[in-house]
């Protein structure tokens, strides 16, 4: 399998279609995001948590962050969205520098974080909070977003009365309510069995088809990682940094226990040193690895 000769903008193209489709459903044109030479270190560590990173996002693209524990992919994440202060370089979101929190930018974590205390339809209509909806309005796209994660009957449970997968197909919905062309995924689905995963996995992929975001998933599933992306950054630690960019050039829908997929898997463990088996050929790294 050759690697994939895809044009830059074929991400922006396809977020254009996905927004003319399904009009005011994807409400927000979806981003660039650009670090140039971007470092963070804490007051209380002597090394880096983040070395000169250099990323370019295209406008409707799907990347995932893959590496070891410790080398700063949840930080990165919180630096894009303007969550975490103090760091050298530049972060942009469609060429305006990143200065603090970004309305545009929705964020999925590990956990729900439902309020205990609110309905499902009180959860999902928080998503909205800053829109200025009337309340018929605002009622009737809590009502869509739930049906957009399969979860059409639910509004008046409570979060302890749902499963976990559930109770985070909620808090996709509550992502998918405000006007947010940039969605920053963290880890949201590692807390699930393997069966509801998938599912959501699934999901997901569906959601970023028909909304055009710009996507940017946190893993440690190798598998996720080659499902979900259009390309694979690959991390390493002490300090965090960039090792290889790797491009997917796998069709969607992408077929799992394909032999192309296997491949792309073994490349992502040996570029990690997790290969339980045979290293790839260096043939198969040439056809992954973006040059």
């Amino acid at each position: 399998m050759a690697l994939s000769k895809k044009p830059a903008d074929d991400a922006s193209e396809r977020s254009a279609r996905a927004i003319s489709a399904t009009g005011t459903e994807a409400r927000a044109s979806a981003p660039a995001v650009a670090l140039r030479s971007v470092s963070k270190r804490y007051a209380s560590s002597t090394q880096d948590v983040l070395s000169d990173l250099d990323l370019r996002v295209r406008p409707g693209e799907f990347i995932s962050l893959v590496g070891p524990s410790g080398c700063g992919k949840s930080t990165l994440l919180r630096l894009i969205a303007g969550l975490e202060p103090g760091h050298d370089g530049t972060i942009e979101i469609d060429g305006r520098a990143v200065h603090g929190p970004q309305a545009a930018c929705g964020m999925l974590f590990q956990e729900h974080r439902l309020f205990p205390w609110l309905t499902v339809e009180q959860n999902v209509a928080l998503g909205a909070v800053n829109e200025g909806l009337d309340g018929p309005t605002l009622t009737a796209r809590v009502r869509d977003q739930l049906a957009r994660v399969n979860l059409p009957d639910i509004a008046d449970k409570f979060p302890a009365q749902l499963s976990g997968g559930m109770a985070q197909r909620v808090a996709i919905a509550r992502l998918l309510m405000g006007s947010r062309g940039l969605l920053l995924l963290d880890e949201p689905f590692s807390a699930l069995d393997a069966f509801t995963r998938i599912k959501l996995q699934n999901e997901m992929q569906n959601l970023w088809q028909t909304t055009g975001a710009t996507m940017i998933l946190v893993t440690h599933d190798i598998e996720e990682a080659a499902y979900l992306s259009d390309r694979i950054v690959v991390m390493a630690a002490h300090p965090g940094r960039i090792e290889r960019i790797v491009d997917n050039p796998l069709p969607r829908p992408r077929n799992r226990v394909d032999p192309a997929f296997a491949r792309l898997k073994a490349t992502l463990f040996d570029l990690l040193d997790l290969s339980p088996a045979p290293l790839a050929s260096d043939a198969t790294l040439k056809k992954f690895l973006e040059v």
